[in-house]
């Protein structure tokens, strides 16, 4: 039996002994429960200090802490990184997370749905919107240099990618749409602090009801905190959050558009 052969027996009888009913996380061995914990506490660096993140991590209903690195922060704070055991266990079978159900396309593929299935540009504005400065959510998707080796929507042949930038309020963001009677609106919200993209991303679903586009146009919106089943809740048609490229924007908003939404 080759080296090749030993090893994927090996990995596939490693991978029977995984039971989804009762997962565990996994430190050292499957099952142990042990998990790396970090957190600050408003305390000077010491033993004392050591001992009261021993004690928060087990009245957490931890096991077996043990505090492996600790950095004075100064001004009597103290950073602790401890590992711990944990006694619970999830049913991984019964999991059900509300998202964005495509089979993610290429860039290639997409502009040949394009030509395929639409015969025309589709046209795609997007921003980060309200006070939020930070354009590198939007600019993953839709400059043309993308993030992480995914070219972003500006690079795909038959897509019209308008990046309004960040800063932009929901009102000019309305009106670019209809300005270039665009087929999607890509909103992305990278400060949330308190909430704040709550209200913001409510307030765009609002003025677009307002100018009697909503039903017109695709809106979707992205970013760390947000989640297909809160874009849902705000009226949007899809949420994207991290690990998001632009490939699987296009793919839904082409396959939408394809279908007339």
């Amino acid at each position: 039996m080759s080296a090749g052969m030993s090893q994927n027996t090996n990995n596939n009888l490693y991978a029977e002994k995984v039971d989804l009913t009762k997962v565990k996380p996994y430190g050292d061995t499957l099952n142990d429960g042990k998990v790396q914990l970090s957190f600050t506490l408003p305390v000077p660096s010491g033993l004392e200090a050591m001992e009261a993140a021993k004690q928060i991590v087990l009245k957490q209903g931890f096991k077996e802490p043990s505090v492996i690195y600790s950095k004075d922060l100064g001004i009597d704070y103290t950073y602790f990184v401890v590992y711990a055991e944990m006694n619970v266990d999830i049913d991984y079978t019964q999991i059900n997370v509300p998202k964005v159900d495509v089979d993610t396309m290429s860039r290639e593929e997409v502009e040949d749905f394009i030509k395929e299935n639409i015969g025309r540009d589709v046209v795609v504005v997007g921003a980060c919107t309200g006070t939020d400065a930070h354009t590198v959510g939007i600019d993953a998707i839709m400059n043309m240099k993308g993030f992480a080796g995914h070219y972003g929507l500006e690079r795909y042949e038959g897509i019209e990618a308008i990046n309004m930038g960040s800063q932009v309020p929901n009102e000019e963001l309305i009106a670019k749409a209809i300005e270039v009677n665009a087929d999607a609106i890509l909103v992305s919200q990278v400060v949330t602090q308190q909430n704040a993209h709550i209200p913001n991303m409510t307030q765009l679903i609002e003025l677009a009801e307002a100018e009697g586009i909503r039903d017109k146009m695709l809106i979707c919106c992205g970013g760390p905190r947000v989640s297909y089943e809160l874009a849902k809740e705000l009226g949007y048609d899809a949420g994207f959050g991290p690990n998001t490229f632009a490939e699987d924007v296009a793919t839904f908003v082409v396959e939408k558009v394809a279908k007339g939404k």
